[in-house]
């Protein structure tokens, strides 16, 4: 039997390979990716965030700003807020703006999509042509608005005048200034329920329809049965995202009505500017703490729409 002894510190068949440095080199990589939408997100929204916290738990003036010594007061801004006889009205009407349009610009919309998605000749130039209000700047479509629902040239109260029907002070009664500025919204925001509903359509394989017309489906059938359920995720993404634009809609109602007359038609988001801005006296903290209350709501709501995905996911 013949034995080989390999002496100490002599060369064998495995060759030694420098360290990897590859990883660390795509960590920091990735992390300058990363870098330019960490420092935008820090900059336009974690640090106005935090200044409008700071704001809503002092007692802010003009000269405060100036001299950087402005009383930590806790919650007594929100004291006030909610003390306010404004902040009732002001609530109802937020939600009453915000509940009928989402309603009715996701029902426009669906039905939009849904009549779109039959790809007749016309299909693509309707559907371009209704995405004309979206795309238009808030303050043309606003000011637009307003001369139609002017109460004496008003084209809307001469179209009433020819039916018979007398002239309706759209913009200066306190009865019908916050159905004027939901119609309004709910123009503006339809062409945006349409294109994602749409989009969602797309998605949703057409043999399920084939299948259910074999089968003697009707055309409501269909919708209720295979539509309706298949759209229920982008549905869930169209609301949501409706929701927090509309809960924070300003200019059309300042162009508008400026949330008259008599606070009829003032939401929080118009609220919340008129205390800050709206007066020689601007009372920075309660303005402040109503925008916070804006924040939290839809904060709130996303927080619900994320638990309902991953309860749809784990089941």
């Amino acid at each position: 039997m013949t034995v080989r002894i390999v002496a100490r510190g002599a060369s064998t068949n495995r060759t030694t390979r420098p360290p990897d440095r590859r990883p660390a080199s795509r960590q920091w990589s990735a992390w300058a990716f990363l870098a330019p939408v960490t420092l935008y997100l820090a900059l336009f929204y974690a640090y106005p965030l935090y200044r409008n916290a700071d704001l809503s738990l002092r007692d802010y003036t003009v000269r405060s700003f100036v001299q950087g010594d402005a009383p930590f007061t806790g919650l007594e801004n929100y004291r006030k807020v909610f003390d306010d006889p404004a902040f009732g009205p002001a609530l109802t009407h937020t939600i009453v703006f915000t509940a009928v349009c989402l309603v009715f610009q996701y029902a426009i919309g669906l039905a939009l999509a849904v009549f779109f998605h039959q790809r007749f000749r016309l299909s693509a130039t309707l559907r371009a042509l209704f995405l004309v209000p979206w795309l238009l700047p808030l303050i043309v479509s606003a000011s637009s608005w307003s001369w139609m629902l002017n109460s004496d040239s008003g084209v809307v109260n001469a179209a009433l005048h020819v039916i018979g029907v007398g002239p309706v002070h759209w913009l200066t009664s306190p009865s019908w200034s916050l159905t004027s500025v939901i119609i309004a919204n709910i123009w503006i925001g339809v062409p945006f329920n349409l294109v994602l509903l749409h989009s969602g359509l797309q998605s949703i394989p057409r043999n399920l329809y084939e299948a259910a017309a074999l089968d003697g489906a009707s055309a409501w059938q269909r919708f209720w049965r295979i539509t309706f359920p298949l759209l229920r995720p982008v549905s869930a993404v169209t609301l949501l995202l409706g929701l927090v634009y509309t809960l924070k809609v300003f200019d059309i109602i300042w162009i508008m009505t400026k949330g008259g007359p008599a606070g009829s038609s003032t939401t929080f988001a118009t609220w919340s500017y008129r205390l800050g801005f709206g007066s020689l006296l601007p009372a920075f903290g309660p303005g402040a703490a109503v925008g916070n209350l804006l924040v939290v709501a839809a904060l709130a709501f996303g927080l619900v729409y994320l638990r309902l995905q991953r309860k749809q996911a784990l089941s």
